[in-house]
């Protein structure tokens, strides 16, 4: 697999951000935070999403302040190019993933579940998989060795696929296991199945259906015999009935007969009642009509009367008026009297609209009356509230006043102290705002001297133990410098060179100290210099601050006397318009006046027109009532008739029924209803016992037919039993077979991965050492022993073992690089041609490692190389590894900004492999 190009944008510290990857070895450069990790966690999560971000969640990746964030991976995977695009929007708190493709050269691959088990399925290793094997991340070097051997066995399996013939195995076991559980139970089902056939069998079944057959047969004759007698015996009970039944309907007949002959007469009576009332009705209506005829000619006169003494009778409403209304002269028939009221309604609707009109007209000036009152109270609410607030705004005015004089005082003191402060640095060799420059420098002088002084000390403390030591000796009679005896020894004298070394390094020591105290002298004078720049620069912005808000009350002062005076202008305003307002309000009055006269004279005219309505109303009513009563009268008339028809028919039909009544009574035979009742009384009799005999035998034979179902159902029970048994047996032949075959497939399976793991355990343990060669080539260590549990040995030239975790810090770094190098090796070697290996990441692998160690990892990166690896990107900010580059990408952070940009530079011409 080769990365061919990551893009990023608001991912962690990049805002947009497009790289190209080329075969080799790219080093992505950068000092510490600048974002070199950032680069590769973007490639990461491209693969596996949310899987490579171990503890964290999308909303981390996003960048602080954005919403979005795309990345963007294209890869070329065994000859194929991929790509693979994934959106990030924040929706409240979360972060959750808008768009998550994988483009293939056949299909395209959506979501975040289906993609990442395509790309684990493509690289043939999951998420972690991928940082055990292709990815050493940031502070993860030395994984594999603090790892158990437990734990590393379980690391390297599953890189080498070797976990899954585990998985198999233990599958196998679980199967075998199951079989044997499963093997046991039909064991006990056959042993069961073959006890409850021995029972069965034992029962005899076939003789004792025989018997039980043989005894359903014999009940069975009795109770035809009984059913025959039975059914006799019904015929004569049906017969006697039908008799009995034939009298009981003459009975009932006459019986029916008797009562209908009475509810004619009844009827007939009644009907004859009601003639006589209708006639009463009738003469009653007659003297009713002559009422209304006499009450009709009474309001008919006052009518006439009551428009008589209005004039000559012929208008309602003032001659002069065009509302003026033509009525008819004669009031004789209903016709007339409609079309008067017609009229008089006329004539009040004509008065009622312009009642309305005057009251709307009333309504409205009212209505503007009270506006206009309104309006004026509202001016002078308005203007005195002006009027107290220009007022409040003149009390202000003289504070704003008050504040101006005393800012302007606090300016010219201000102005005083930064001229008190700046006089501080006259006679000083040190410029204003150069004190924390100089300060610094100073500070860098002193701690150059300190460590000068201590090294001096160190000195000091060993020349004065090897004198002490040479005095010792010296006492003894043996040399100071080389422990032989005092006669003859060149070195006598050394002790007196090694005093004057001491008195050399104390004065020495003294010249320092002096140059540290006057050091410190100036530290202190560039100190005070500084407090006196932090005093300008705080009362500078002191001033700046009161020069402003000097400013703003001057202008607030401005605009509240400006606000004063428009608001007493405006005050007088609004009283002028208050009492134009009130002055509108009397006009308006005078006019609601001459209306309401008007309406009082319109309501008058108005009564008297309803009270001639009503009259002309009650008229109508009469000649409705008296049309009424004609009808009724007329009704009652040819009622009277029908009832006299209707009773000459009932009496017609009350003769009919009387012949009916004498003729039925005339069938009827006491005797033969008699002899019908005794024979249905023996019928009835030996039907009860009859019945009562067959239930009993019914009975019997019911029971003896369930007899026979319950020996049928054991029969075929026994029957089932056996056919079960049968397939028991047959299945607990194949279970054990099958048992044997599980067995045999989970030692294969074992006996497999042992035999495999230690193919893999030869071949590892070889490129560890080749690879470990590489690197530590003429130096201590001579090789690396790897048993089939994983557990590591290093040995020295001198044959000694160690365990890794007693190596140096550094040296147990590398040791842990060349170890993951080996893996990776294994690996490729093992999948060539199908499904090549993913690029070496290699994240700070300089963490642990001193400048030596260093330039063995550069071996190491370049023997990498050397032995096929496609690609290798190295993050460092390490400038001793930018000579292993193939390619160089510098990576730098915007401190404003705070957002890492990429820049591809130019790698040296010679590599540090090849240095001398």
């Amino acid at each position: 697999m080769k990365v061919e190009r990551i893009r990023l944008r608001n991912f962690k510290c990049y805002g947009d951000a497009d790289l190209g990857l080329e075969r080799g070895v790219t080093i992505v450069h950068g000092v510490n935070g600048s974002g070199k990790s950032t680069l590769l966690e973007g490639v990461f999560f491209a693969l596996y999403g949310s899987k490579a971000l171990d503890n964290r969640t999308l909303d981390d990746v996003i960048t602080t302040g954005e919403e979005e964030a795309e990345v963007e991976l294209a890869f070329r995977h065994d000859d194929v190019d991929y790509r693979i695009e994934r959106h990030l929007k924040l929706r409240g708190d979360r972060a959750t993933t808008t768009k998550c493709v994988l483009e293939t050269p056949n299909s395209t691959i959506e979501g975040a579940t289906d993609v990442r088990r395509k790309v684990t399925n493509l690289l043939r290793m999951d998420a972690e998989a991928f940082v055990n094997c292709a990815y050493v991340r940031q502070g993860e070097v030395n994984k594999l060795i603090h790892a158990s051997p437990s734990d590393r066995q379980d690391m390297i399996d599953d890189l080498l696929q070797l976990g899954a013939l585990e998985e198999y195995r233990e599958r196998a076991s679980d199967a075998r296991l199951g079989v044997k559980t499963v093997l046991d139970g039909q064991r006990d089902v056959l042993e069961d199945l073959r006890n409850q056939v021995d029972q069965k069998e034992d029962k005899e079944l076939h003789e004792r259906l025989n018997e039980l057959e043989s005894r359903r047969a014999d009940i069975a004759n009795e109770i035809e015999n009984f059913e025959s007698q039975r059914e006799n015996a019904s015929e004569t009970l049906e017969a006697s009935t039908e008799v009995l039944e034939r009298h009981e309907e003459t009975r009932e007949e006459i019986e029916t007969l008797e009562e209908e002959i009475e509810t004619l007469r009844s009827k007939i009576n009644e009907t004859e009642r009601k003639r006589e009332n209708a006639s009463e009705t009738i003469d009653e209506r007659k003297s009713r009509r002559d009422e209304l005829a006499d009450e009709r000619e009474t309001i008919t006169a006052e009518i006439d009367h009551a428009n008589e003494s209005d004039g000559d009778g012929d208008a309602i409403g003032d001659d002069d008026t065009p509302e003026s209304i033509e009525l008819p002269q004669a009031l004789e028939s209903t016709a007339d009297v409609e079309e008067r009221i017609d009229a008089l309604e006329g004539r009040d609707e004509q008065l009622r609209d312009d009642l309305e009109t005057l009251r709307v007209e009333i309504n409205e000036r009212s209505n503007e009356k009270e506006r206009l009152e309104t309006e004026a109270d509202e001016f002078e609410s308005e203007a005195t509230q002006k009027r107290e607030k220009a007022t409040e705004l003149e009390s202000k005015i003289a504070d704003d006043e008050n504040a101006i004089d005393e800012r302007e005082e606090k300016l010219s003191t201000l102005d005083e102290r930064i001229e008190t402060a700046r006089e501080r640095f006259e006679g000083s060799s040190i410029d204003f705002g150069d004190a924390a420059d100089r300060r610094e420098t100073v500070a860098e002088e002193r701690k150059a001297v300190v460590s000068e002084l201590g090294d001096v000390a160190a000195e000091i403390k060993a020349v004065e133990s090897s004198i002490e030591e040479g005095e010792t000796l010296l006492a003894e009679g043996k040399c100071p410098e080389c422990g032989q005896p005092v006669e003859d020894s060149p070195h006598v004298n050394v002790l007196e060179e090694k005093r004057e070394t001491l008195s050399e390094l104390e004065e020495k020591r003294e010249a320092l100290e002096e140059e540290r105290e006057e050091l410190d002298e100036r530290i202190d004078r560039a100190e005070t210099l500084r407090e006196a720049e932090r005093d300008v620069e705080r009362l500078s912005d002191n001033r700046q601050n009161v020069a402003q808000l000097l400013e703003e009350k001057r202008e607030t002062l401005s605009d509240r006397r400006d606000r004063c005076e428009e608001l007493r202008e405006t005050a007088d305003e609004l009283e002028s318009e208050a009492e134009e307002k009130r002055e509108a309000t009397d006009d308006i009055e005078a006019a609601i006046g001459d209306s309401r006269s008007e309406l009082g004279e319109i309501n008058g005219t108005r009564g008297d027109i309803r009270a001639e309505l009503e009259d002309l109303h009650r008229l109508v009513e009469i000649d409705d009532e008296r049309e009424e009563i004609e009808r009724e009268i007329e009704n009652a008339r040819e009622r009277r008739e029908d009832w006299q028809t209707m009773n000459d028919e009932r009496r017609e039909q009350l003769s009919n029924k009387r012949d009916r009544k004498r003729a039925l009574e005339d069938e009827f035979d006491e005797q033969r209803v008699e002899q019908a009742r005794e024979r249905k009384r023996s019928a009835e009799d030996y039907l009860e016992k009859v019945d009562e005999k067959l239930s009993t035998l019914r009975e019997k034979r019911n029971e003896v037919q369930n007899a026979i179902g319950g020996v049928e159902n054991e029969l075929e029970e026994l029957e089932r039993l056996r056919e079960r048994l049968e397939s028991i047996e047959s299945r607990c032949d194949d279970l054990e077979s099958l048992y044997e075959e599980a067995e045999t497939l989970q030692a294969t399976y074992g006996e497999l991965r042992a035999e495999l793991r230690q193919r893999n355990v030869e071949t590892l343990e070889r490129l560890l050492n080749e690879t470990f060669e590489l690197v530590y080539q003429n130096d201590s260590y001579a090789s690396i022993d790897l048993d089939g549990q994983y557990r590591l040995t290093v040995y020295q030239k001198d044959g000694e073992p160690l365990e890794p975790e007693q190596l140096s810090g550094g040296e147990r770094a590398l040791f842990n690089l060349s170890l993951r190098c080996a893996i990776y090796r294994l690996l490729a070697e093992g999948v060539e041609g199908t499904a090549p290996m993913p690029p070496l990441i290699l994240d700070e692998p300089t963490v642990f490692l001193d400048s030596g160690h260093v330039t063995q990892l550069v071996s190491l990166v370049e023997s990498m190389r050397d032995l096929g690896v496609e690609q290798i990107v190295v993050v460092s900010h390490d400038e001793e590894l930018v000579g292993a580059a193939d390619e160089l990408v510098r990576v730098e952070k915007d401190a404003t900004s705070n957002r890492s940009e990429l820049e591809r530079g130019e790698p040296p011409e010679i590599a540090l492999l090849g240095s001398d």
